[in-house]
């Protein structure tokens, strides 16, 4: 009976994961997290680390930072998508500014020196171990979001996710951050499409828009007379967003003097419109978004540091489509058929080809450069039912053409190299200057042999993505044997 009873304890106990190469330092740890009434286990590599956790039911990763496979900084965010997810606490021999602060972006718990007392890590372990407790606790039913319009499942963007759910139950200031074209407008629709507020208005401000001299009175509104041609007093943008929700969009293009009247506003949520005697109120919820970097703004005096506290009480950062794995092809799963819809045209497929140039693109202009890229090709393709990647534009099939000779180039390389010591001595040596003509030779062949597969052979497309006249490309063929 009592060993069903010291199981049953055991079952229930919290278990901690050391991921650290010094045995030593698990020695000294797992005496005091088994006094906590806590089980320990140890991993001296970060593969070994990671496997243990996806497929262990941990709370905490103890998690050092310089191991034998790499930097557990790295990790960090894998750690954290693993099924139980732990909290992870950072152990260094050396504490270093950037490391700390790339862990803390990276969503670990904490960060400390391993050279002090072990009671500082233990200290910081109760405190992690006490949240989970208390989330665990309060976690309600988890409730259904509208993500209309948010198309995507990357773990990228799931977080993403996670932090609008955040948003939505409250009415604390929120800043949407990321590269143009990310869809910061439709996570601001989001964010309000599953407020309370939902039933007021969600009122939109352009502040790259805004002209200088009118700004006060597009927000503020006016009263009548108070400049020539105010015929009648007009309501504010902020009026406008009483009871609802008011998303500043490119806050960092607002102009300074505006910021600073605007502190007031977003503080009391009252206002003075131009020309008029009496304040009034707005009880808005505020939403910003930037695809600048504010804090180097601050920095360089460009926008007000108490303004930035403001807005950021809740930050979301949205990953740039590169960054999201194959949501390019979801997204134009999604797409393709709005677009053909909107120009009266029936739905068009597209082939693997056409799919792989897309996930080979770097998309610096997002999701906004995608949907473009989708309007070429349906044009490129006319009458044809489906899509093929001939139908993109040139830069977007010379990039997937410039990655596949990267990856080919960096996997030949060594084969080469070492076939080339097998097959020459040191006297055999050439000069570099005859070394690099080879290299470039070998490299001009591969490109060519590449280019016509892509272009099925066609001399139009392959002059338009290559650039070469007509002349040049025959020259180069015949030199490397190869037939259109």
């Amino acid at each position: 009976m009592k060993k069903m009873e010291r199981y049953n304890l055991s079952a229930i106990m919290n278990k901690i994961l050391l991921i650290d190469d010094d045995k030593s330092v698990y020695d000294t740890l797992c005496v005091l997290i088994y006094r906590m009434g806590c089980h320990a286990e140890w991993k001296s590599t970060l593969f070994d680390g990671l496997q243990a956790v996806s497929q262990g039911n941990y709370d905490v990763v103890l998690l050092d930072v310089q191991l034998p496979d790499g930097c557990g900084l790295d990790i960090v965010s894998k750690i954290q998508q693993a099924p139980s997810s732990p909290e992870v606490i950072i152990m260094t021999g050396f504490g270093e500014l950037d490391g700390a602060e790339m862990a803390f972006n990276n969503g670990a718990w904490d960060y400390i020196q391993k050279t002090g007392s072990p009671q500082r890590i233990m200290l910081s372990l109760k405190r992690v171990l006490e949240y989970r407790k208390e989330k665990t606790q309060s976690r309600q039913t988890p409730v259904a979001l509208n993500l209309e319009g948010l198309i995507g499942e990357s773990r990228s963007l799931k977080a993403c996710y996670d932090q609008l759910a955040n948003a939505a139950t409250g009415d604390a200031n929120v800043l949407i951050s990321g590269e143009t074209g990310t869809g910061k407008e439709i996570f601001a629709r989001a964010i309000h499409e599953n407020s309370r507020r939902s039933h007021k208005s969600l009122v939109i401000v352009d502040c790259a828009a805004l002209p200088e001299t009118l700004v006060e009175s597009l927000l503020f509104g006016h009263e009548k007379g108070v400049y020539t041609g105010a015929d009648k007093a007009r309501d504010g943008l902020i009026s406008q967003a009483d009871g609802g929700t008011l998303f500043l969009d490119e806050v960092g293009e607002m102009p300074l003097t505006i910021q600073k009247v605007f502190l007031r506003v977003l503080q009391e949520r009252k206002y003075r419109p131009v020309g008029g005697r009496t304040e009034c109120s707005s009880n808005f919820r505020l939403i910003a978004a930037t695809n600048c970097d504010l804090d180097q703004m601050v920095a360089r005096g460009e926008f007000r540091n108490d303004m930035l506290y403001r807005l950021r009480t809740i930050n979301i950062t949205l990953p740039p489509l590169r960054k999201r794995d194959n949501d390019a092809i979801l997204l134009t799963t999604h797409y393709l058929p709005k677009i053909c819809e909107r120009l009266g045209i029936d739905n068009k497929g597209f082939s693997p080809c056409f799919t792989d140039n897309l996930k080979q693109y770097s998309w610096p202009g997002n999701i906004r450069e995608l949907i473009n890229v989708l309007e070429t090709a349906i044009s490129n393709a006319g009458p044809e039912p489906t899509l093929y990647s001939r139908h993109l534009p040139p830069n977007i099939r010379l990039s997937s053409i410039r990655e596949v000779l990267k990856r080919t180039i960096n996997a030949e390389t060594w084969k080469e190299t070492e076939s080339s010591k097998n097959e020459i001595s040191d006297s055999q040596l050439s000069t570099f200057k005859v070394f690099r003509k080879k290299a470039s030779l070998k490299a001009e062949k591969k490109y060519l042999q590449m280019l016509l597969d892509d272009t099925q052979h066609n001399l139009e497309k392959a002059l338009e993505i290559s650039g070469l006249s007509r002349s040049r490309f025959y020259e180069l063929l015949k030199h490397h044997e190869l037939s259109l």
